[in-house]
């Protein structure tokens, strides 16, 4: 895919992100019942976080190798696909797991949104090779696919029959994942989407298993990404943030991790898309994909990641730039019911909110997401993807069963999901 990029006087500097003085925001939001709990007691709840072990920095990848073999690896799968092929970086990654004494077996049968039968194929490899840890590098499919084929490594049967949330029965096999791209956050997360090609949708698979035992994050892979996936991850990641701080599951160890990602996507994704050989700017925006990745995995998402694993499954697009087209849509119609904690968003993207109404505040959020997208040449509708009238009522109903739709702050009929389909189109 090629997006049509506006031309750049020249991108800031690179932003560090949130400022930790204006954390004092969270305080209020928390201190302030929300409509839904004005006339009764919020209740106690208790939050948990789940993380990988990460190894963060540029030359990270040399500690693959002996990540695996802590884990008991000999024979890894490796997972990738073919434009990874095409890089320096699965050439070095072989040489270091060689170096630790391991033997890798490497499986690259992975498109663009992984398929089912794709996982299936991955399958068959890991047991022909006799393969005892998966390791991927690549990005989100790269990443799933691999989730998927340790699902079917520990259980057996069809990846299909993992849709929905904690459907594994069995401890799956060790998983170390390596990001070629800033902003799917599969290294981290306990998701998994694959596309199930019979339906033409994506399912969902959701489970505390899947959480890879180590994410290996060595930004100098990002140095490799082309335009538009540079721009469509980075999107994807932004989607993550804004939908973690929102979600109903959301709780204060999510909503820092959210923010500053959040801040940091919008401080640095023009530059590492302008310069992505700058060490400083690429480095920042690995971490708003790892940041992004501990929001959303503990908060889950919301209705804009529904509503594009439902596009996506359609028509075999890149899932960020669906993101970029939902999400200033999502943000309004979220807005509607309570604005706001889409203030503390505003505040995180530099957005003045001095005499503004909360109201006003997210629907400039909403514009500002809107802005960064024309800024890394993201159509402005989905009909510029192939989308059609005719296919929005199979995508409503589609959304209705998606496990992240339960977690949107604002309940959404089969109605409303077609509307926001059709305002974006």
């Amino acid at each position: 895919m090629v997006l049509a990029r506006k031309t750049s006087p020249g991108a800031p500097a690179p932003d560090p992100g949130w400022s930790a003085t204006s954390l004092a925001l969270l305080d209020d939001i928390y201190s302030r019942p929300s409509p839904a709990e004005s006339t009764a007691e919020a209740p106690l709840t208790i939050a948990k976080f789940h993380a990988p072990e990460i190894v963060f920095g540029d030359g990270a990848l040399a500690e693959a190798g002996h990540a695996a073999g802590r884990l008991g690896a000999r024979r890894p799968l490796l997972v990738t696909d073919p434009g990874l092929l095409a890089t320096p970086w699965v050439g070095e990654l072989l040489r270091h797991l060689r170096d630790a004494d391991l033997h890798p077996v490497v499986w690259s049968g992975v498109t663009p949104n992984p398929k089912d039968h794709e996982v299936a194929a991955g399958y068959e490899k890991y047991l022909e090779a006799g393969c005892d840890v998966i390791m991927g590098i690549g990005g989100g499919s790269v990443i799933d696919a691999g989730k998927g084929v340790a699902l079917l490594a520990a259980n057996g049967g069809s990846i299909l029959d993992f849709a929905g949330v904690d459907r594994s029965r069995q401890p799956i096999p060790p998983l170390v994942m390596m990001p070629s791209t800033a902003g799917t956050g599969a290294d981290v997360s306990q998701f998994c989407i694959v596309t199930d090609t019979t339906h033409n949708t994506k399912i969902t698979i959701v489970g505390r298993t899947l959480v890879p035992d180590v994410s290996v994050i060595d930004p100098r892979l990002l140095t490799t990404m082309p335009e538009w996936l540079a721009a469509a991850t980075g999107l994807d990641a932004l989607t993550h943030g804004i939908e973690a701080f929102v979600s109903k599951a959301h709780n204060p160890l999510t909503d820092h991790h959210a923010l500053n990602s959040i801040a940091l996507v919008n401080g640095n994704l023009v530059r590492t898309i302008d310069s992505p050989g700058e060490s400083a700017s690429r480095l920042l925006m690995a971490q708003a994909s790892l940041e992004a990745g501990l929001a959303f995995t503990n908060a889950i998402l919301g209705a804009a990641h529904a509503m594009s694993h439902q596009v996506g499954g359609l028509l075999d697009l890149p899932h960020g730039v669906i993101n970029g087209v939902l999400l200033p849509h999502v943000v309004r119609f979220n807005a509607l019911a309570d604005p706001r904690r889409y203030v503390v968003i505003g505040k995180a993207m530099g957005i003045p909110a001095e005499g503004a109404t909360d109201e006003e505040v997210a629907l400039a959020v909403a514009d500002k997401v809107r802005a960064l997208a024309d800024d890394v040449g993201v159509p402005r509708g989905l009909g510029e993807l192939g989308v059609t009238a005719e296919h929005l009522p199979v995508l409503a109903a589609n959304t209705l069963h998606d496990a992240c739709l339960a977690t949107n702050p604002r309940p959404a009929t089969a109605r409303e999901v077609e509307a926001l389909f059709r305002a974006a189109l």
